[in-house]
């Protein structure tokens, strides 16, 4: 009763203030003093929005750049003024500059809580865009609109008022009015629009940020249709016609296309930073400022210094990907060059038409390949220099292709830095080199397979079980899984061979697929994906399901992610196991300096309000994670691309060298598709990938995470840790150092050869000394005879080897069962590959 008693106030207040308006703006507009003094030009001039770097250094400007053409409303299709019409203002051509009843329509919405559209007539926009601040929730500043609208209905003849209206408006990024917004959109002129398009694009005039096309088609979908369902009920379109052309215009839709932004001509020192920063202004502004002419100042946290390095590192990790996999596909395109002419030779001697038209094919898709790539280019110069319209029709299929055969064909990769205590993203690399046909930031927006990557996020969730220590025991050897419905699944380790008994620590290290489902199938997958999702940041039910299948591949990394979530992820090991949450803007200022959008503070604020939740994981976790992880630098996949370790001997603040902490794991997915490197020290993440756009390639049998991404990562950590205060991973109170044998995992006993000191949870210690060495020794450890088959009693997870069934035995699968990680696993003393 309150809530409404409130709103009813709140519209009386508004309804009172229209009144007023109106008496007011009917008195003013007789004078003498306005008809004489009335200026219709003094707008506020454009100022671009300028972003900084972390230090205050000017990267970029985003500024408009008259994504403007004029257009004469005679000139435009008349079911598009309708559209404009029904959708903002039916009663347009009958009021003098407002609407009561579009004012009551408002103040019931204010009343029910319900949307139900605002109560500005089209020449009330006009004027509250052109002499007032939309953003201004006032009275005053409502006022002010009327009295300018009754001046415009006085001025100006109403299609004077909607010419300015379709030209003025912005419509998308950086674009204004519809004949701009036509081109953006559509491809083509406004004077050519469909009744389809017209829906689409008066639809953005409300938000172009929320309603766009090309990012958001499903919501652009649903107020198409309704804007469509009006017209067709207004009389100013029938039902055939308008079924017609939402149909056609869905069938012609480009799904691949990206939203491009009108900036490539201007000087930016980190493009694909800054084009995830122009996204992120519109997810903060929620499409009500124009960051293009209202000069913002965007405080971001962006090192140049880190950008440039890794931009420098990532280019040739991208060009070495490409000449490795190039040279990988060369034994494959010799056998197909050779191919080709026995193919035709058949074809004349036997007349098979179906080999012919495979041979014909090849030669066509050559053909093909050639023309997108090299003739389309002086094809698309000559309609725009010779003004021939129809030879569009031509390029723009030709430019998709060109587009599908480098996805197909060319290795991207994307890197993403963040510093783990405050979330500030340091550096984005989206991909190769940022353009108008390159623009997907796959750092962010790439969701792609992470491979042995993934394993220690549930790693994580089996040391909290206290039934997985650092020294836990486990076979490596072949074993048979069930799923919930009863289906088998085999998986297997590189070339088929097995190690035997391993230590935990090593299983993680050398990233060994068979122990790990075994910790899987320990643990469980409720506890796995739980951990998982927490880890990565994914709280949504449905996207959680999305993510993560109940089958046993996924604890192969066969899910899909960005590089900023696996980042996210290890940064929380590094940040003692607090809520890490990425940011790139810091606060927003306006043209005089005042803060409007103030990012951190409502992150920090949020993160406080979060309590003892800010811990996604325990310090203890945490820590426990930090020294499993650094395994896999020390003596693991990741030793080659630490330099063996001499990458991470770094200088302090004092000059002083010293070797920084670290941890880490690198990722493989099958099929040597998607190879990754994600680890941290104390003071920073970094998370790299290197694939293919589109899933089915391969980088080839001799390229890995370990020897792609690997060495890069280590490069960029040497230099970003360099000149820092040192700096450990704190140690937390309820963590115990224990010497155990390397061989059992159980306490050293003097009969033991080689010991090794791990950490554990308090009460997770080992309690019983070594059983294979002395006089007493069961012979079952490593060095010893063993069998894929031996199971003691202190397997992990009491796991016993079933009889296979006779017809897996036959089908199973030589490298990795379905949907396995083929990551190489080689010796320790070789850690080329994971």
């Amino acid at each position: 009763m309150k809530v409404v008693l409130i709103r009813v106030v709140a519209a009386a207040a508004v309804l009172f203030a229209v009144f007023i308006g109106i008496g007011l703006g009917l008195s003013l507009a007789m004078t003498a003093t306005i008809q004489n003094e009335e200026n219709y030009k003094s707008f506020n001039p454009a100022l671009p929005s300028k972003i900084y770097a972390g230090d205050g250094e000017l990267i970029t400007e985003f500024a408009a750049d008259e994504k403007r053409e004029l257009v004469a409303l005679g000139e435009l299709p008349r079911h598009l003024i309708l559209a404009v019409i029904t959708r903002e203002d039916p009663d347009f051509y009958n009021h003098r500059g407002f609407s009561l009843r579009g004012i009551a329509r408002a103040a019931y919405g204010i009343i029910t809580g319900r949307n139900l559209g605002g109560g500005s007539t089209i020449t009330q926009q006009v004027a509250g865009t052109l002499y007032t601040d939309r953003r201004e929730k006032t009275l005053s500043r409502k006022i002010r609109e009327l009295w300018w609208a009754f001046q415009m209905e006085r001025r100006f003849t109403k299609n004077e008022i909607l010419e300015i209206y379709l030209n003025y408006m912005i419509m998308g990024p950086g674009t204004y009015g519809v004949e701009s917004a036509s081109r953006y959109y559509f491809g083509h002129s406004a004077r050519d629009i469909t009744l389809a398009e017209s829906a689409v694009l008066v639809v953005q005039l409300s938000s172009p940020a929320r309603f766009n096309p090309i990012l958001y088609p499903n919501e652009a979908m649903s107020r198409q249709k309704d804007v469509l369902d009006k017209m067709v009920e207004t009389g100013y379109a029938s039902r055939e016609e308008a079924d017609h052309s939402f149909r056609e215009y869905w069938d012609n839709w480009d799904s691949t296309r990206v939203s491009s932004s009108a900036y490539f001509s201007r000087q930016d020192k980190a493009p694909w930073f800054s084009e995830y920063v122009r996204r992120e202004l519109e997810r903060l502004m929620y499409g009500e400022m124009d960051y293009y002419r209202d000069g913002y100042n965007v405080q971001t946290t962006l090192d140049l210094r880190f950008q440039d390095l890794a931009e420098s590192e990532m280019a040739q990790g991208i060009e070495r990907g490409n000449t490795l996999y190039k040279n990988s596909s060369k034994s494959s395109f010799a056998r197909s060059r050779n191919y080709i002419p026995i193919v035709n030779l058949l074809t004349l001697t036997f007349n098979m038409e179906g080999l012919y038209e495979t041979g014909k094919g090849q030669g066509e898709q050559r053909a093909l390949s050639r023309y997108a790539k090299t003739l389309n280019p002086v094809v698309d110069m000559a309609s725009l220099v010779f003004d021939i319209p129809e030879l569009k029709s031509i390029v723009n299929p030709a430019y998709e292709l060109v587009r599908s055969f480098e996805a197909d064909d060319t290795v991207e990769g994307a890197l993403v830095v963040l510093e783990n205590d405050t979330g500030y993203i340091k550096a984005i690399v989206g991909g190769s080199k940022f353009d108008e046909r390159n623009q997907l930031i796959r750092a962010t927006q790439g969701k792609v397979m992470p491979g042995s990557a993934f394993k220690p996020l549930y790693y994580s969730a089996a040391i909290d079980s206290r039934e997985f220590t650092m020294s836990t025991l486990i076979y490596d050897s072949p074993m048979l899984f069930y799923d919930a419905n009863g289906n088998p699944y085999v998986p297997n380790n590189y070339q088929g061979t097995w190690r035997g008994p391993v230590l935990l620590y090593e299983a993680l290290a050398l990233s060994l697929n068979i122990p790990a489902l075994k910790v899987l199938d320990g643990i469980g997958f409720d506890a796995a994906i739980n951990r998982s999702a927490a880890l990565l940041g994914i709280t949504d039910t449905e996207e959680k399901n999305r993510t993560f299948p109940r089958v046993y591949p996924m604890g192969l990394g066969i899910i899909a992610v960005s590089p900023l979530q696996m980042a996210r992820a290890f940064a929380v090991f590094a940040n003692q196991g607090r809520d890490v949450t990425p940011m790139a803007i810091k606060t927003v200022e306006n043209r005089d300096g005042k803060i409007i959008i103030d990012n951190e503070r409502e992150i920090r604020l949020a993160q406080r309000q979060m309590g003892s939740n800010i811990q996604v994981i325990s310090p203890q976790n945490a820590y426990m994670m930090t020294r499993l992880l650094d395994k896999v630098i020390t003596a693991g996949t990741l030793a080659s691309g630490s330099g063996f370790g001499a990458k991470l001997n770094v200088k302090d603040n004092r000059g002083v060298s010293y070797r920084i902490p670290a941890g880490g794991k690198t990722g493989t997915t099958q099929n040597w598709s998607d190879a990754w490197a994600v680890g941290f020290t104390p003071y920073y993440t970094i998370a790299i990938w290197f694939g293919f756009d589109k899933q089915g390639n391969s980088l080839g049998m001799n390229v890995s995470g370990a020897s792609l991404a690997g060495p890069i990562w280590g490069n960029l950590m040497h230099e970003y840790n360099q000149g820092l205060p040192r700096r450990d991973f704190p140690r937390p109170p309820g963590i115990v150092d224990a010497t155990v044998c390397r061989s059992s995992g159980l306490l050293m006993t003097p009969s033991c050869p080689q010991g090794i000191t791990l950490s554990f949870l308090a009460g997770t210690v080992p309690t019983e000394e070594c059983d294979q060495h002395g006089p007493n020794a069961i012979n079952t450890g490593p060095g010893a005879p063993w069998s894929p088959l031996m199971m003691g009693n202190r397997i992990t997870g009491e796991l016993t080897m079933p009889t296979l069934p006779p017809e897996l035995m036959q089908d199973l699968p030589p490298q990795g069962g379905r949907g396995s990680d083929t990551e190489p696993e080689l010796p320790s003393y070789n850690p080329l590959f994971d």
